[in-house]
């Protein structure tokens, strides 16, 4: 502890007496009235200083002050006169087209065929009717026969419909080859009014089970005929067809 204390002391003195001798040895203060001292004295009667002032772009100008004078216009050329003894170059003449050939006519051949007159078309009164005695009677050209009353008069469009379709759809090569000519199978059958063909059995049977048979398949493969013509009040139509082996 005392250590400690005399040695604090001794720092504090040194401190004081460093302070003391550097006061001494530099005298006086700066800017005091001594010996050696600066003094400064602004002048406010100075002359200005004149600053740069921004001097105007110089215009463009040209070398001269006289414009070129323009160019004289162009001046028609002179068409040469051909000496009286030179010999004319002939034209050249416009190439002349080849004829077109024209379009190759259809052979009758391979003609497109034509639709028949008087063919009534599904839905539709033909434009010449068929006479009642063949649209509602039975014969050689004619095997339907339908029991309506007057429909094969009012409607024979729809007769000949169920007579072609009906005929499209037999197949005689089913028939065998010993059926004798001229044999017929007659069936009965009723077309809803969808016109699709229901209850197909064989009225009279012709003696030739293959032809009974190619008979009835002809009206079964027949999907519908046609809805019934809306001027018809009956909700079926019952028909009668036959099928005639040829006649060798």
């Amino acid at each position: 502890m005392a250590g400690s204390v005399l040695l604090h002391l001794f720092v504090i003195a040194t401190i004081t007496i460093s302070a003391y001798l550097a006061g001494r040895l530099h005298g006086t203060s700066w800017g005091d009235q001594a010996p050696g001292a600066i003094q400064a004295t602004l002048v406010s009667s100075a002359p200005a200083i004149p600053l740069p002032q921004e001097a105007p772009p110089t215009p463009n100008v040209l070398a001269t002050e006289q414009p070129s004078p323009a160019p004289a216009p162009p001046q028609p050329k002179a068409i040469p006169v051909p000496p009286p003894d030179a010999i004319p170059i002939p034209a050249k003449q416009p190439e002349k087209k080849a004829p077109e050939k024209k379009q190759a006519q259809p052979s009758p051949k391979h003609a497109q065929p034509q639709p028949l007159e008087h063919r009534a078309q599904f839905g539709e009164a033909p434009a010449t009717q068929i006479p009642h005695s063949l649209a509602s009677n039975q014969g050689p050209s004619n095997p339907v026969n339908v029991n309506g009353g007057d429909f094969g008069s009012r409607f024979p469009w729809y007769v000949d419909v169920i007579r072609r379709k009906t005929a499209q759809n037999w197949l005689e090569r089913e028939v065998a080859p010993g059926t004798p000519g001229g044999a017929r199978v007659y069936l009965s059958f009723v077309i809803s009014r969808d016109g699709s063909p229901s209850q197909i059995r064989v009225a009279q049977a012709s003696g030739s089970p293959t032809l009974d048979t190619s008979c009835l398949r002809a009206v079964q493969r027949v999907d519908t005929y046609g809805p019934l013509p809306p001027g018809y009040n009956g909700s079926t139509l019952s028909v009668s067809y036959y099928c005639e082996e040829p006649s060798q």
